[in-house]
C-alpha cells in the first residue's frame, strides 16, 4: 500500500496530530494537498494579482507548519485554518502595504441612532458579475474580504465574530456598511 493511502482514511485533526508528533514534512504534504485551493482563495481575495495569491499561499503554509503545534482541538481543523489564513494575510496587508483595519463603528446614544434602510442580500446575488467583480476591486480590501467571507465562502455572522475577534453588531454594521459601499459604486458604472 502506498503512503497516501495510508493517510487518506486520517481525520484532519489526526493528521495534525501526527504531523506534530513527528515533524514530517511528507505529512505535511498531505495537509497542503486537502487545502491549498482553499487557502489560495481566501488569500486571493487579499491579492492583487495571482502570482501574490500563490506567494501568500505558501507563506501561510510556511507559518503553518511552525505554527501547527498551536492547534488544540478546540474547533475543526478546516475551521482553524481559514482563520488562520485569514490572519495571515489581514497582516500582512497591515505590514507590507501600510493599511490599517480602521474600526469604523460609531458610539452613538439610541435616542440618536437612526437606522437607514438595509441592502438585502438579494440585490447582491441579482449583480452582473463583470460589473460586481469591478466594484468589488474598487472597495477596500477589508470591506471585500468581509463581503467575500459571507458570501463566497459562506461564513455564518457567528464565524465573522470569532475570524475578526469582534462583537457581533460591530460585524453586522461592518457587513451592512460594506454591502452599501459596494452597491454604490455597483451602481454607479455603466
Amino acid at each position: 500500500m502506498e503512503a497516501e493511502d495510508l493517510y487518506a482514511h486520517l481525520s484532519d485533526e489526526e493528521l495534525v496530530e501526527q504531523i506534530v508528533a513527528s515533524n514530517d514534512p511528507l505529512l505535511f504534504e498531505k495537509l497542503y494537498d486537502r487545502y491549498a485551493k482553499m487557502v489560495y482563495n481566501k488569500c486571493y481575495g487579499f491579492a492583487k494579482s495571482d502570482d501574490e495569491a500563490q506567494d501568500l499561499t505558501q507563506d501561510v503554509f510556511l507559518q503553518l507548519f511552525i505554527k501547527l503545534r498551536t492547534f488544540k482541538g478546540k474547533s475543526k481543523f478546516s475551521t482553524w485554518l481559514y482563520s488562520f489564513t485569514y490572519n495571515f494575510c489581514v497582516n500582512y496587508i497591515n505590514r507590507n502595504k501600510q493599511r490599517k483595519i480602521q474600526d469604523q463603528s460609531v458610539q452613538v446614544e439610541e435616542t440618536e441612532y437612526k437606522l437607514t434602510e438595509d441592502v438585502p442580500d438579494e440585490s447582491l446575488y441579482e449583480m452582473k458579475a463583470d460589473r460586481l467583480k469591478k466594484a468589488l476591486e474598487m472597495i477596500s480590501v477589508e470591506d471585500k474580504s468581509l463581503l467575500l467571507l459571507k458570501y463566497q465562502d459562506g461564513a455564518s455572522i457567528k464565524d465573522l465574530v470569532n475570524l475578526m475577534d469582534l462583537g457581533e453588531s460591530a460585524v453586522k454594521m461592518r457587513l451592512k456598511r460594506a454591502k452599501e459601499r459596494l452597491l454604490e459604486i455597483y451602481n454607479t458604472q455603466e
